[in-house]
């Protein structure tokens, strides 16, 4: 089934959801020392860009921030799929789709933080396969042994599935969050 992927405003309340599912989610996983989710405010803010992932009926079933809020580190933030729809490759859609974004505006590299538990192996795996290595923290970050942080050089020619993006696109790989 496609979807189509684009930037979202938050003021749909089914991606607000989506959200807030994603947030309990990880405080459920983490302690709040190692959580380092965006809050709904901190996804609205100016130099943050949410792309969200709908079905052909609209409702939301993933979504990937970009924030420059740190214009050293621009960092991916809040990926998620929505549960009932994970294994359809929306997770890589979305990814590419905002790897290109920030390609084609001339960002040399991205970070990301993500979690250390065996719950967040499925989203270090999907990093890892788009080209993301593991480095030491970054801007605010401090070690920790439940986060892992990663980075990609998009300065490269990477590889033509990770440059390519749509804004109707369909399973591709599938991936499991």
């Amino acid at each position: 089934m496609p979807w189509s992927i684009e930037i979202d405003d938050l003021s749909d309340p089914a991606v607000v959801g989506l959200l807030e599912a994603h947030v309990a989610q990880l405080r459920a996983t983490s302690p709040p020392e190692s959580t380092h989710a965006l809050d709904l405010d901190g996804l609205r803010r100016e130099a943050v860009t949410l792309w969200v992932a709908r079905d052909d009926d609209g409702s939301p079933v993933g979504c990937l921030a970009l924030s420059l809020v740190d214009p050293t580190h621009p960092e991916l933030k809040s990926m998620r799929t929505d549960s009932a729809a994970t294994g359809r490759g929306i997770g890589t859609a979305v990814l590419q789709h905002v790897l290109a974004h920030a390609r084609d505006n001339g960002l040399d590299r991205l970070w990301l933080e993500t979690g250390a538990e065996e719950f967040f192996a499925p989203a270090r795996r999907l990093y890892a396969r788009h080209g993301f290595v593991e480095c030491p923290p970054f801007g605010h970050y401090r070690p920790d042994p439940l986060s892992v942080f990663m980075s990609l050089d998009l300065s490269g020619s990477g590889s033509s599935a990770t440059r390519a993006h749509t804004t109707t696109a369909s399973p591709a790989t599938p991936d499991t969050i």
